[in-house]
């Protein structure tokens, strides 16, 4: 499939024509665009450390220099710090075409993402900003989102049936109440599914993560791809199981696993094949981080 191949999105029955803008911030971003990985970089802003779902593979990490996975930063930023690093960054690399906000805990459920993409928008207004979410929260901060400008949204989605999702995710808090169990699992897909619509109908350009997980959700993946198409999500990422948690008795799917799955989900929507499962302070191309250059040190 070519980048170009999705000239429009179709949410339901509605089809939602896609710009020349939308088209510069898929071929821009290296996690939306193969090709953009080997000639631009990306900046995640490690601003949100509080989060409001425990999912039962996650471990969020701070000061863990060596590890390269989800939930990982070596310092929880400030908006302003955040801004100064942004500020670093440019001056010294010439490639980054994305600043995001990915953890280490969930962007919507901490303020300083929207002060972070405030200050970030306002002074870079040609960098595309991206956020990273869990999506409960999604359908209630769409607006504030789209009038920051940012406009790439990754949405992590790893079941499209509560029955599979209450195993996946030990609780979920909303609204200062926690849910448990199946309650949980479908407050959760619900702001998910409503959230990716929202997403979509604004023009934003959606990719959907979903974490394959052996015996629990890896005979799933076919009905969230085809869920997910039907909402005009762009593309899907297919990222294995880092055995930790609640699940580190599991075993990772192999490579050849991964592959299969892959290959019969691109008979149904794109796949992002090059995903490097970044941390939530990378700086860099995909693959060759260069973070540690910009660290502060105390």
């Amino acid at each position: 499939m070519s980048e170009n191949e999705y000239p429009t999105a179709k949410v339901g029955d509605q089809e939602v024509p896609w710009d020349p803008e939308q088209l510069r911030r898929i071929q821009e971003h290296p996690c939306f665009s193969e090709k953009a990985c080997h000639r631009f970089g990306r900046m995640h802003l490690a601003v949100a450390p509080r989060c409001n779902i425990q999912c039962n593979y996650c471990v969020r990490d701070f000061d863990c220099v060596n590890e390269c996975r989800p939930g990982v930063t070596s310092q929880v930023l400030s908006p302003e710090e955040a801004l100064a690093r942004v500020d670093e960054v440019m001056e010294k690399i010439h490639y980054i075409k994305v600043v995001a906000v990915a953890g280490p805990g969930e962007p919507l459920y901490n303020e300083g993402t929207f002060e972070t993409f405030r200050l970030v928008g306002e002074k870079y207004p040609q960098v595309i900003l991206c956020v990273s979410t869990n999506g409960l929260l999604l359908p209630d901060t769409i607006d504030r989102l789209d009038a920051l400008g940012v406009s790439n949204v990754t949405v992590t989605l790893n079941a499209v049936d509560p029955e599979i999702g209450k195993e996946i995710y030990e609780h979920v808090t909303y609204e200062g109440k926690k849910y448990t169990g199946l309650e949980a699992a479908e407050i959760l897909l619900d702001h998910q599914l409503r959230g990716l619509a929202e997403a979509v109908k604004r023009k934003m350009i959606v990719k959907v993560n979903t974490v394959l997980i052996p015996t629990i959700n890896d005979d799933h993946v076919v009905e969230i791809a085809e869920t997910i198409k039907g909402l005009g999500v762009y593309i899907q990422n297919v990222m294995p199981l880092i055995p930790q948690y609640r699940f580190s008795h599991l075993s990772p799917p192999s490579r050849a696993e991964k592959k299969k799955v892959q290959d019969d989900l691109a008979k149904i929507m794109k796949q992002m094949r090059h995903c490097r499962q970044c941390r939530s302070d990378a700086i860099g191309k995909l693959g060759c981080d260069i973070q540690q250059e910009f660290e502060k040190s105390d």
